[in-house]
């Protein structure tokens, strides 16, 4: 074998194994999965400590702020599966009774810890049909 082809294959070796863990350091952080409440609260033992992102709607009534904190509890529902969730920091404007929520956390057997800025709420007015919310105010 000439010394070329050694150089060939020794960097090439290093280039995959580089790029192989590339790819493992970023995957192994980074996934998480996209569910509903209801397919988490199915069989919430299979989700616990897993990363999720959590869809689904603010019960009405049961957003709770501990004084003077950013400390908030509140229930999220879909479907007819709730789960209890908690989060600390500055919640988005949309953020009220029924709204429509995607959380970033991960499931605990005292409910959903929602990450910092791990909270998503959508604004129901912009999802509207043209001309809904218009003609609901007549």
């Amino acid at each position: 074998m000439t010394h070329r082809n050694i150089k060939i294959g020794v960097t090439s070796v290093v280039l995959v194994l580089a790029f192989a863990g590339l790819l493992w350091s970023t995957l192994r952080d980074g996934t998480e999965y996209y569910k509903h409440v209801e397919e988490v609260m199915s069989s919430p033992k299979d989700w616990e400590g897993k990363r999720l992102q959590l869809h689904g709607f603010i019960v009405p009534g049961s957003i709770l702020v501990k004084p003077d904190t950013l400390d908030y509890r509140f229930k999220v529902e879909s479907k007819g599966a709730v789960v209890d969730a908690s989060y600390r920091g500055i919640v988005p404007d949309t953020f009220k009774d029924e709204a429509e929520v995607v959380l970033k956390g991960r499931l605990t057997p005292e409910g959903f810890a929602t990450d910092p800025n791990g909270v998503m709420a959508k604004c129901p007015s912009k999802y509207d049909p043209a001309g809904k919310s218009a003609s609901a105010g007549m």
